[in-house]
């Protein structure tokens, strides 16, 4: 009975608190970038490009486009494998669009549920290649903060859980409450955090894109 409280303020009040938390929280930290962008950086906006702004994010989304990145193949690989992952479970997991269509009235398209598990497990692999590449490279270690390997694991915890809720390892009930409770704190944090890349890279890599393609002429991949 506690269990199914908990699940039901977890998927009422407390999916609210964190998706009003989440989505203000990344419009205010861009908007003050923007702010700030406007404020330090006034040539820069001479210079926008569309053009320039897709050529610099896709020749980075691409794996092995850029030449950083072919010059670190396992690491791109694993980064893209990770990330796709990432995204792409929450988003196309038949389960959560269950609880899309019940709460909001619309859902995505779903994966099979084989190869979302299996993609949650490419996640936590790569995870754990991550941790353990930052705790074995000197040049990554010192640049490590403890606070960087707690948002590794917070960012691998979600998949844990649900994939022991999904396989039913442990108490279903408790994975479960887990799992969600993980996912809001995940959410909550994320804007406030190095997690914001998820959608500052967009905006950083545009920036980029003006500032060498249209404005030196030159090209950073």
């Amino acid at each position: 009975m506690a269990m199914d409280k908990l699940y039901e303020f977890l998927t009422g009040p407390a999916l609210w608190i964190t998706v009003i938390i989440f989505a203000g929280g990344l419009a205010i930290r861009l908007a003050w970038l923007f702010g700030l962008s406007q404020e330090r950086d006034k040539p820069w906006h001479d210079f926008k490009s569309a053009v320039w702004a897709w050529r610099s994010i896709i020749h980075w989304v691409l794996p092995w486009a850029s030449v950083s990145s072919r010059n670190q193949p396992v690491f791109t690989g694993a980064v893209w494998v990770f990330h796709i992952c990432w995204i792409g479970v929450p988003l196309f997991l038949g389960a959560h669009n269950m609880l899309f269509e019940q709460a909001w009235g619309w859902s995505l398209p779903s994966l099979p549920d084989a190869v979302a598990d299996w993609a949650s497990l490419a996640v936590i692999a790569c995870g754990v290649f991550f941790l353990l590449r930052r705790l074995s490279r000197p040049e990554v270690r010192i640049l490590t903060s403890a606070w960087d390997y707690t948002l590794v694991l917070l960012a691998l915890a979600p998949f844990v859980t649900g994939w022991l809720a999904f396989n039913q390892y442990g108490p279903y009930g408790l994975m479960l409450n887990l799992h969600i409770f993980l996912s809001e704190v995940l959410l909550i944090v994320l804007p406030f955090s190095k997690l914001a890349h998820m959608v500052l890279f967009f905006a950083s890599r545009s920036a980029i894109g003006y500032e060498f393609g249209t404005r030196r002429g030159a090209r950073v991949w």
